[in-house]
C-alpha cells in the first residue's frame, strides 16, 4: 500500500490537473482510487476545498456509488451478480456458499483480507448465468465446484 506521502502526491497532482474543470469530482475520485486503491478519509477535506464543495457533498457521492472504496481493498475482489437472470440460475445458492466459506455477509472482506465480496446487479453475462467477476475477469455458467476452484486459487495466491 502506498505510504501517506505518496497518497498526498497523487491527490495533489489530480487536484491540480482537474482544477477549474466543470464536473471534476467523479474523475478525481475514480483516478484517486485507481492510483492508490481507495479513497482515504484524509483526502475528502482537500477535495472539498479544491472544488469549493462541502465534505458532506463529497462523502455523499462516495457513498452513492458502490464501486468507490474508503478502505484499502482486499487482494482479490469478487463481485457476484444478483440480477434476475443469475438469481433464476442459482446465484443465491452461490452467495450462500460464499458467505459460509468466507465467513462474511454479502459485503465485506474475509478475515485474512484476501477476498472481498460485493454483490452487483448485472455483469452483462445474462445469457451465461450465473456469473461473477473475480479481479476484473468474468466467470460465467458458474457451478458450486467452479466457485470452489476459484476460491482455492485465490487462497493459493495469498
Amino acid at each position: 500500500m502506498p505510504d501517506e506521502m505518496l497518497q498526498l502526491a497523487v491527490l495533489h497532482s489530480l487536484l491540480e490537473r482537474h482544477k477549474g474543470c466543470a464536473g471534476a469530482l467523479l474523475p478525481i475520485l475514480h483516478e484517486l482510487q485507481e492510483g492508490i486503491g481507495y479513497i482515504p478519509d484524509a483526502a475528502i477535506p482537500e477535495i472539498a476545498h479544491a472544488l469549493n464543495q462541502s465534505q458532506a457533498e463529497i462523502r455523499g457521492v462516495i457513498s452513492f456509488y458502490h464501486d468507490f472504496r474508503t478502505a484499502p481493498p482486499a487482494r482479490h475482489i469478487l463481485r457476484l451478480c444478483r440480477a434476475e437472470s443469475c438469481q433464476s440460475r442459482g446465484a443465491e445458492q452461490l452467495a450462500a456458499q460464499l458467505r459460509e466459506r468466507l465467513q462474511l455477509d454479502d459485503h465485506g472482506s474475509s478475515a485474512d483480507g484476501n477476498i472481498s465480496l460485493r454483490p452487483v446487479y448485472c455483469l452483462g453475462a445474462c445469457a451465461c448465468s450465473p456469473a461473477l467477476e473475480l479481479d476484473g475477469q468474468v466467470h460465467a455458467r458458474l457451478s458450486a465446484e467452479r466457485l470452489d476452484a476459484l476460491l482455492d486459487a485465490c487462497q493459493e495466491d495469498a
